[in-house]
């Protein structure tokens, strides 16, 4: 979603440390935005990225019969994998 195309309607009001604030200033004035707009284009970002896995997939009707029979096949253990789980790693 582009943060420019629509008309911006809408207030967010964000509370922040000084340091903070002037941690937000710096990036801004480095990606050669205002805060506002630095702000906005990273929150679409994030947000975007969190909700992007959970929204929509399509799938054409043989790969959702994949899909369903992945998910119907029992479960098989891999003793590889067990294998990493029990041993000991470089951090003890």
């Amino acid at each position: 979603m582009a943060t420019t195309t629509l008309p911006k309607t809408e207030r967010i009001d964000v509370r922040a440390s000084i340091p903070v604030k002037q941690l937000l200033q710096e990036a801004a004035q480095a990606s050669h935005k205002s805060v506002s707009e630095f702000l906005l284009e990273a929150g679409v970002n994030a947000a975007s990225q969190t909700l992007s896995d959970r929204r929509h997939f399509v799938l054409d009707e043989a790969e959702w019969e994949a899909f369903e029979q992945a998910l119907d096949r029992p479960v098989q253990t891999k003793s590889r994998l067990r294998g990493l789980i029990v041993k000991a790693g470089v951090l003890g």
